[in-house]
């Protein structure tokens, strides 16, 4: 089976629509801009916006009505660098065990 069939249209435009949001944090998108960005119409950012927000990966912004992104992206890349700095700190062990001359 070709790669190609298990592409999914709908699944790689909300990818890449993280990373739209990503660097937008502190004014947000606005849906407009977000619908340019993924040339898409303005039902479909809507739709895409909805349900980014119902898995935690977008959020809007009371106050303008934009769009930045969520909690969820950002606690994983907070659980990716703390596993990260306990995998270093285990090599070190390992290291300085190793190192050691007897």
């Amino acid at each position: 089976m070709s790669k190609d069939a298990y592409d999914s249209p709908a699944q790689q435009r909300i990818l890449k629509a993280l990373v739209v949001l990503a660097g937008n944090e502190f004014i947000g998108i606005s849906p407009t801009d977000y619908a340019k960005a993924l040339r898409v119409n303005p039902g479909t950012a809507t739709r895409d916006l909805h349900n980014l927000r119902e898995a935690g990966f977008a959020e809007q912004i009371q106050e303008t009505g934009r769009w930045r992104l969520g909690p969820k992206p950002v606690q994983i890349a907070l659980a990716f660098a703390t596993h990260l700095e306990r995998a270093e700190q285990r090599l070190k062990e390992i290291t300085n065990r190793y190192s050691r001359e007897i």
